[in-house]
């Protein structure tokens, strides 16, 4: 059994890698791998690795995000359920400013979503719930809450179409709402 990767270029948002999984099924179900450091990790500028993993369970019709921070990069999936992720660019300087980009991932349409520092990340959950997982490459202390920035996620700049209009939403979430 082979550990490998199909690594894609984002056609639409520039320094976004798309890592899709060769995935194994038998019998018993599924197994894959989110993580090699010579092919995944190699993706990172050098000197830069990953430090930290978290994971979040959510219910349906969640939305978390739009969150972001200027220093850190993000590996991130969903490991159960499925879910709508999206990247925003909020990076100024970049030809694709204000752009985005979403996908769906699942058991069936399994990606992993490699997000430069500068983006926006957010998914919503279609499932009756999702397990998402957050890989981390940043130097330094991890950005939380307080020096991220927060976009709405209904911020008409980014024209993203969610499958719903009144999402569960974080305090945090719902004050730009």
């Amino acid at each position: 059994m082979g550990f490998g990767f199909t690594i894609e270029e984002s056609q639409v948002l520039q320094g976004v890698r798309i890592i899709t999984p060769d995935v194994f099924e038998e019998a018993r179900g599924t197994i894959w791998t989110s993580y090699l450091e010579r092919e995944i990790g190699a993706l990172l500028p050098e000197g830069l690795r990953f430090v930290h993993d978290k994971f979040s369970l959510s219910y349906n019709n969640v939305l978390r995000g739009i969150h972001g921070d200027h220093k850190s990069w993000k590996l991130v999936t969903c490991v159960h359920g499925e879910i709508l992720q999206v990247v925003a660019d909020m990076r100024p300087e970049s030809p694709s400013y204000l752009r985005h980009e979403a996908f769906v991932i699942n058991r069936h349409n399994q990606k992993l979503i490699l997000i430069p520092p500068g983006m926006g990340n957010a998914y919503y959950v279609s499932s009756p719930e999702a397990v998402y997982h957050y890989k981390l490459a940043y130097e330094g202390e991890y950005a939380d809450a307080d020096e991220q920035f927060t976009v709405a996620w209904n911020d008409p700049r980014l024209g993203i179409e969610w499958p719903t209009n009144d999402p569960i939403l974080s305090p945090r979430d719902a004050r730009l709402a």
